[in-house]
């Protein structure tokens, strides 16, 4: 019987946290492998899933998402015996949140600011300065090993995959708090088994 979940993948691009999170939550599922590089997202039957020719995209129970911290949130629901999402009600509920949106909404403008060396007047966008962010998860794994305390949740994902790649490529100078974190879930079987499908 076909898997209720699809998820479309490209190798070595953020859609391994889609796919690590999958590989977290335990659930059956079609990877399909889209060549983001090789220009076979412009396809006619990959834009039909995504017009925009980005991954990740899935499917599930026949509605069609796409964008990284959207599914997350939307598959943790989906799935909450695998713990990864605090329920409605549960005080962490607010941080696993807050955590769930800053990687889109403000590490990664952060990241392709400090990348390309944008000069940009941070009052009058979305996100901080670079250092400013990067405080920011400093200080919030004071309190334990994950962004959660000790509970590890999707959010350690989205921000901790991101901040996997920046050291992957040399873009962040050491930062033992931070590279500690970094280890800790690179250590995870369900990172192991993510890895494989960038093969």
């Amino acid at each position: 019987m076909a898997a209720d979940l699809i998820v479309w993948h490209g190798p070595n691009t953020r859609s391994t946290g889609t796919v690590w999170l999958v590989e977290e939550l335990g659930v059956p599922y079609e990877l399909r492998k889209v060549d983001v590089f090789g220009g076979e997202t412009r396809e006619a039957e990959f834009l039909k899933i995504n017009p925009a020719g980005k991954v990740p995209a899935i499917r599930h129970k026949g509605k069609t998402l796409t964008e990284m911290a959207a599914i997350s949130l939307y598959l943790c629901d989906e799935f909450p015996k695998a713990g990864l999402a605090p329920a409605i009600g549960d005080p962490l509920r607010a941080d696993y949140l807050y955590w769930s949106v800053f990687r889109p909404g403000v590490l990664e403008p952060a990241i392709v600011t400090k990348a390309q060396n944008l000069d940009v007047d941070p009052r009058t966008v979305g996100w901080g300065e670079w250092e400013t962010v990067i405080t920011l998860i400093e200080t919030a794994l004071e309190d334990g090993p994950y962004l959660l305390g000790e509970r590890f949740s999707a959010a350690d994902i989205l921000i901790g995959g991101a901040l996997g790649w920046l050291k992957h490529f040399k873009l962040m100078p050491d930062n033992p708090r931070i590279d500690d974190y970094i280890t800790r879930l690179h250590a995870r079987p369900a990172y192991a088994r993510m890895q494989a499908s960038n093969q």
